[in-house]
């Protein structure tokens, strides 16, 4: 909760400024009215006909015994509504410049390393602007800083994930070899074994490392699409034939559910075909239990929604919240079995993000589903 602006305080030093700075320029006035009310008075007296011009005119506003108008009384009045604002114009201008003086002093306080200080003084007019834009610095700065240490510590997770997931793999493939290498093998059927489980290891580690090449390239802030026009339900249909014998595979039934025939769009379809292809392995690899994926897409307005969905195990909440996190399994999926490099969900999100979209997971009791909303049309001068 934002705390009340607090008022500036001025120190006995500047109070007496102040006061130093109303009594001089009142001196001044004083002189310069003198001089000039002496200057006006010669001129007048030098001059008979202004001086029966200003009696006439007297004459002509007297009421009986009053006069109505005076030159000097209307002169001395101007001179002192003058003299009035002058003062203060100039104790304001001196208040401004105290009140600029203590944000400065604020902020060579939030400069010495107090980032978490913010300038909380009321003010009014342009200083006020001065003080939303120092905070406003102030936190983009912070901001910047915290995104730093998180991508400093994202690239030391990052370091840390691929150095465990290919030490694995590679412990496995030299022990193995170390077998061969040293003879402790019994026969040819022994060393053609050895040999079966150090290759699976290295199509891991390779598929590790072509995930890991996605990743960091779709998550650079310069990459491009290659942008064309296509029609998404062919491309749905061609994937589901080209994981139809994967699908037989694990005894699960693979379609496409769309009513509207063709949807036209305009994106990279390599890349989509790459988020698609991600998340129908990541149904086949963890979809407990299921039977069927269903791969539907419908048009809304200027978007498509496109959904990958499984009747396997429900997902719990917990896990759906980080589930799009590289190197992020859901609890007990991370096994021999299953494999995988775990960057498979990450790499789907930074592509949908490089196509101005949204990625997300729901999963209920019968069916878990991970929607995609895409523009129709994606602006590749965007990118």
């Amino acid at each position: 909760m934002k705390n009340e602006p607090q008022s500036v305080v001025l120190k006995t030093r500047e109070k007496w400024e102040l006061i130093l700075e109303g009594l001089v320029t009142i001196g001044l006035l004083l002189l310069l009215n003198f001089a000039v009310i002496i200057l006006i008075d010669q001129a007048i007296n030098s001059n008979q006909g202004l001086i029966d011009g200003i009696y006439q005119i007297k004459q002509a506003v007297t009421i009986g015994p009053w006069h109505l108008w005076s030159w000097q009384r209307i002169f001395f009045i101007a001179l002192a509504i003058f003299d009035i604002i002058v003062v203060y114009w100039r104790l304001i201008r001196r208040y401004h410049q105290m009140q600029m003086r203590h944000i400065i002093d604020e902020l060579h306080f939030i400069a010495s390393g107090h980032l978490d200080h913010r300038v909380n003084l009321k003010v009014s007019g342009y200083l006020n602007q001065v003080i939303d834009s120092i905070n406003a610095l102030v936190d983009s700065t912070v901001n910047s800083m915290v995104e730093e240490r998180k991508i400093e510590a994202s690239k030391d997770e990052l370091i840390t994930n691929v150095s465990h997931d290919i030490r694995t793999p590679l412990t496995s493939i030299m022990g193995y070899l170390g077998l061969i290498e040293n003879g402790q093998y019994e026969n040819q059927d022994e060393i053609l074994r050895y040999n079966h489980i150090a290759f699976e290891k290295t199509k891991q580690m390779k598929s590790l490392v072509e995930d890991l090449f996605e990743f960091t390239k779709v998550q650079q802030t310069h990459a491009k699409l290659q942008v064309t026009t296509f029609d998404l339900v062919s491309m749905l249909e061609q994937l589901t034939a080209d994981f139809e014998l994967e699908a037989q595979k694990h005894q699960i039934l693979i379609e496409v559910d769309v009513v509207q025939r063709p949807i036209m769009m305009t994106a990279d379809s390599g890349k989509l075909v790459r988020v698609f292809s991600n998340l129908i392995v990541n149904a086949f690899k963890y979809g407990n239990e299921a039977t069927k994926i269903t791969l539907s897409a419908h048009q809304e307005k200027t978007d498509v929604v496109i959904s990958v969905a499984n009747d396997g195990r429900r997902i719990p909440q917990k896990d759906l919240e980080n589930i799009f996190e590289r190197f992020y399994r859901v609890e007990g999926s991370r096994s021999a079995e299953t494999g995988g490099s775990g960057l498979g969900l990450a790499i789907a999100r930074s592509i949908v993000k490089l196509h101005n979209g949204e990625i997300y997971a729901t999963s209920e009791e019968n069916e878990t589903a991970f929607n995609i909303i895409l523009p129709l049309n994606t602006d590749q001068e965007e990118n």
